[in-house]
């Protein structure tokens, strides 16, 4: 258990492994963050000196993935008791400004912050190894499963003529798909809730999917 949690490395295909953040590689991740999220709020970006504290707080739950010493892909994640009731949250009071303060180390479920892979490297279904270490490191530590709150990333283009309410029922009515929230959900996400005014970015008109994945189910 320890040896997986410590050292978590999974080659996927031609030199693509998925792997746990190290602070060699803070940098890259700063850099890779603005490409990701090109609209994103400047203040709810992730930097290289919030990478390296995350390593202090929570390393087992920090990944990235790598094609040799290039990072294409990260995540950031926390430990967090989640109150599904009371679930109104943004993401910048979540991360604490980016410094992942409000890490429980007794929380039992694995919140997910972020999931980014460079646009060249897209359509290959790598969020999907970095949602499956997230679950198993999340299974090793005995945890519920994970909880995150997806980009409403189609919601933009459109918000001229739809509010983001009925975007959000003709979503989960299958009238529509959403470039962010339906890969997640087909990898098995549950969406619970639409969350306004959850991070600053338009590409989402600042809206979110608060999303579940129990721990007993595979991804």
């Amino acid at each position: 258990m320890e040896a997986l949690i410590s050292n978590y490395y999974k080659e996927i295909t031609n030199g693509l492994v998925v792997q746990h953040m190290q602070a060699a590689h803070a940098d890259e991740l700063e850099t890779l963050q603005r490409i990701v999220f090109p609209t994103l709020g400047e203040d709810e970006l992730i930097l290289a000196v919030h990478y390296r504290r995350h390593l202090e707080l929570f390393p087992e739950g920090q990944f990235v993935i790598t094609d040799n010493d290039k990072v294409i892909g990260m995540t950031t994640t926390m430990r967090s008791n989640f109150d599904f009731e009371h679930y109104h949250h943004t993401f910048k009071e979540t991360i604490a400004g980016g410094w992942l303060t409000n890490h429980n180390p007794h929380g039992d479920w694995l919140y997910g912050l972020d999931v980014g892979v460079h646009p060249d490297y897209r359509g290959k279904g790598l969020s999907r190894f970095l949602y499956r270490a997230r679950h198993e490191v999340a299974a090793h530590l005995g945890l519920r499963g994970q909880v995150t709150v997806g980009m409403l990333n189609g919601y933009g283009g459109v918000s001229d003529h739809i509010s983001g309410e009925d975007y959000y029922e003709e979503l989960l009515q299958g009238k529509r798909t959403d470039p962010t929230i339906t890969p997640q959900m087909r990898i098995g996400f549950e969406p619970i809730a639409l969350i306004a005014e959850y991070l600053n970015d338009p590409a989402c008109g600042n809206y979110g999917v608060l999303i579940k994945i129990d721990i007993d189910k595979k991804i």
